[in-house]
């Protein structure tokens, strides 16, 4: 979906298909049938905007070879979809029986992640509407904080440089500008937006900067306002933001989180202590999946890195974090200038929800899908950005 800020700016609303799990091109053009097209059908709309998952391999075939590239977009436009976004921030196996650790490998110490970056953004420059200003390619916030040291921080920074060197080729070969963002993340290198300042910095900041997943940031404890500010002051430019609630559990009802446990996705957790400390992965305050925290007896209120459907909180004692997802769409958007022009709902966790919460049909999945992009929607429209109905010729 398209939405136009008062600042005269397109805003492009659409879903991430990282909740889908196709690796192959036919995978991918079945899933727009099975998914996409229902989803948009749904929400009424003649044109949907995917934020497309696109596993290492296939994206590798896709920059190797213009006609399929072509086929590609001509599959989406034939069902009223649009792609000026990509995920790349698993590199494959999103939707494994296991996930867990594994999804920040490679990380940017590799020269695998740089390959599938730049292969992200060729790809992507081909997908783009004429009429889009831009691209984005989200990815991992450097690697998971341990090991860390100078000698890996050095080699990130020169497949970064690298990186800026790519995109820069990506633009001079089609015409089409392709940004990437780096998505702090709870437990990684860059968990906060104050990390995100201190060991991004220096960056070419024309087409690198930050995704700003709203999810990670109310784990972190961060105050919406306050982290764009430390952004801003930084220099780095928000490029994407996922639009993503987790999970809220108030003092003295961990308990009821134990039925959230599952084996496929990490659910890093953090109680209200973390937002002062120094180290915002302090096991006083943190762990690194909701099992251990249960164990850890954690004080105090938690917030839990798993994402939960927008227009349906968990049923009380445990609530959402969208007084945050709220408070941050205001701050990038009540303005006289939108803060940024790519929202991907992000909310990949459909298959691993509590039984009583889980779609068990793609009907009841595309339902799911377009009740939190028509959620997504409402809040933008009150904060006064008009729907555009109209489609790009």
């Amino acid at each position: 979906m398209r939405l136009r800020h008062a600042g005269g700016s397109t805003v492009h609303l659409g879903y991430c298909t990282n909740v889908h799990p196709a690796e192959d091109l036919a995978g991918i053009l079945a899933q727009l049938d099975s998914h996409a097209r229902p989803v948009r059908e749904a929400l009424g709309v003649d044109l949907l905007g995917l934020g497309l998952w696109l596993a290492a391999p296939v994206a590798a075939e896709l920059a190797g070879d213009p006609a399929l590239r072509r086929r590609l977009r001509s599959e989406l436009t034939a069902r009223g979809l649009e792609v000026v976004t990509l995920n790349g921030f698993p590199y494959a196996a999103f939707q494994a029986p296991v996930v867990k650790g594994a999804v920040y490998h490679p990380d940017w110490t590799t020269d695998a992640r740089l390959a599938y970056t730049l292969d992200l953004a060729r790809v992507l420059a081909d997908l783009l509407p004429e009429d889009a200003a831009r691209g984005s390619v989200s990815t991992l916030p450097l690697a998971w904080r341990a090991p860390w040291d100078p000698t890996r921080a050095d080699a990130a920074r020169h497949r970064l440089d690298r990186l800026a060197a790519g995109l820069a080729a990506v633009e001079r070969d089609t015409g089409r500008p392709v940004r990437v963002g780096f998505e702090p993340e709870p437990g990684c290198v860059v968990e906060t937006t104050g990390q995100a300042g201190a060991l991004l910095a220096g960056m070419d900041t024309d087409r690198l900067g930050v995704c700003l997943d709203l999810a990670h940031l109310a784990c972190a404890w961060e105050e919406p306002a306050a982290a764009l500010r430390r952004l801003a002051d930084a220099g780095l430019p928000v490029v994407k933001v996922q639009v993503s609630a987790a999970i809220e559990a108030p003092a003295g009802t961990a308990e009821a989180l134990r039925r959230w446990v599952e084996p496929r996705f990490l659910h890093q957790t953090r109680s209200a202590g973390c937002g002062a400390a120094a180290d915002p992965a302090d096991p006083a305050y943190a762990a690194d999946d909701l099992d251990a925290a249960l164990d850890a007896r954690l004080p105090g209120r938690w917030r839990v890195h798993y994402h939960v459907p927008l227009h349906a909180p968990p049923e009380p004692p445990l609530d959402s974090t969208l007084p945050v997802l709220r408070a941050a769409l205001a701050a990038l958007f009540a303005g006289p200038v939108a803060g940024c022009d790519h929202l991907d709902v992000e909310t990949y966790t459909w298959g691993v929800l509590p039984a009583a919460r889980r779609p068990g049909t793609d009907a009841e999945l595309a339902a799911g899908i377009a009740a939190e992009l028509a959620f997504t929607r409402d809040e933008l429209v009150a904060l006064g950005l008009t729907e555009r109905r109209e489609v790009p010729a």
